[in-house]
């Protein structure tokens, strides 16, 4: 069973750092600022004491404006 569940994790981080291949730049700064908003939304949440998904959720949106704005500021 444990060598099941690193698998899955494993096969997952796979599929995740692939799938990244054929975006643009503008769209892994979106993703990245996404999922880095996400992570910090559920970190609050989780400090706070407010809902996880509603951090998480609130953090993937707030991360994914910022990283279009980094994007746009750059002039990519």
């Amino acid at each position: 069973m444990r060598f099941f569940r690193w698998f899955v994790v494993v096969a997952f981080v796979c599929c995740c750092a692939c799938g990244c291949a054929g975006m643009s730049a503008s769209d892994q700064r979106v993703l990245s600022g996404g999922a880095i908003g996400s992570a910090a939304g559920l970190g609050a949440a989780a400090i706070i004491g407010a809902p996880l998904i509603v951090g998480a959720a609130a953090g993937a949106a707030a991360g994914a404006v910022g990283g279009a704005v980094i994007d746009q500021m750059h002039g990519r």
